[in-house]
C-alpha cells in the first residue's frame, strides 16, 4: 500500500475539526416502518487540516507536506487530538486499558484495538498505527517488561516472546495516529484571501490498512 510512515505536523492539526462517520442505507416501508443496514463494519474519519492553518508559514509547511505526498497518492499518519489514547483524554494510558486477546498457550501475536461502549453495546475498532514507545501490555494484569514484547508500529500489532497461558487475559495501552490521506490533488490559496481572515479548506479522510 502507498502509506509513509509519516505523521503531519500535530501543531497543525490541533486546530482542525473533523471525527467519525458511518454509512447508513436506510429503506422506508409503506407502512411507515424503517428498514436500517450498514455496508461498513468500521467507521470511517474526516478532517479538515486547514483549520490548524494561522499563518503563512503554516500554510507553507502544509503545501511542502502535501507536495511530498504526491497529493493523495500517499498516505500518511494523523493525530486526532479528541482520541488518540487507549484511554480517556485526561488519562495516561495504562497496560491494562484495552483487552487485546486472551491467551491459549501458543499465541504469540495479538492485535490492538479500543473497544467503544454505551451500555450493553461496544464497538472494537482495529488500531492500525499505534505510536512507537507508547504501548504498554499486560498479561493477567501484571505488567510486561519492555523485553517482553516488540510492536510492530506499521500494522498495529504486539508480539510477546512467550506465549500467554491458556485464559490468561492480555491488555493493552498506547497512543495512536490514524492512517489518512489528502481528500484533494489540489490545495487553492490566495495571498489576499488569506489576509483577509480566510481559511483553506484541506480535506483529510481515513484509509484502511
Amino acid at each position: 500500500m502507498n502509506f509513509h510512515e509519516v505523521r503531519f505536523p500535530a501543531a497543525l492539526s490541533v486546530g482542525s475539526s473533523g471525527g467519525p462517520e458511518r454509512r447508513t442505507e436506510i429503506v422506508t416501508l409503506r407502512n411507515g416502518f424503517e428498514e436500517r443496514n450498514s455496508p461498513w463494519a468500521h467507521s470511517r474519519r474526516r478532517y479538515d487540516a486547514g483549520l490548524g492553518v494561522r499563518s503563512l508559514d503554516d500554510l507553507a509547511e502544509v503545501v511542502a507536506f502535501f507536495e511530498a505526498r504526491h497529493g493523495q497518492l500517499y498516505g500518511f499518519r494523523w493525530k486526532d487530538w479528541t482520541d488518540f489514547k487507549s484511554c480517556a483524554p485526561s488519562a495516561a494510558p495504562a497496560a491494562t486499558d484495552q483487552r487485546i486477546g486472551t491467551g491459549d498457550g501458543a499465541a504469540k501475536a495479538f492485535d490492538l484495538g479500543k473497544a467503544y461502549r454505551s451500555g450493553a453495546q461496544s464497538y472494537l475498532r482495529p488500531i492500525r498505527k499505534p505510536v512507537e514507545g507508547t504501548v504498554r501490555v499486560a498479561v493477567s494484569g501484571v505488567t510486561l517488561a519492555a523485553g517482553a514484547f516488540t510492536v510492530d508500529v506499521t500494522v498495529g500489532r504486539v508480539f510477546l516472546t512467550a506465549a500467554p497461558a491458556d485464559g490468561a487475559p492480555v491488555t493493552a495501552g498506547f497512543e495512536f495516529d490514524v492512517p489518512v490521506r489528502f481528500d484533494s490533488d489540489r490545495i487553492t490559496t490566495s495571498l489576499a484571501g488569506f489576509a483577509a481572515g480566510e481559511v483553506p479548506s484541506i480535506p483529510v479522510i481515513e484509509v484502511r490498512v
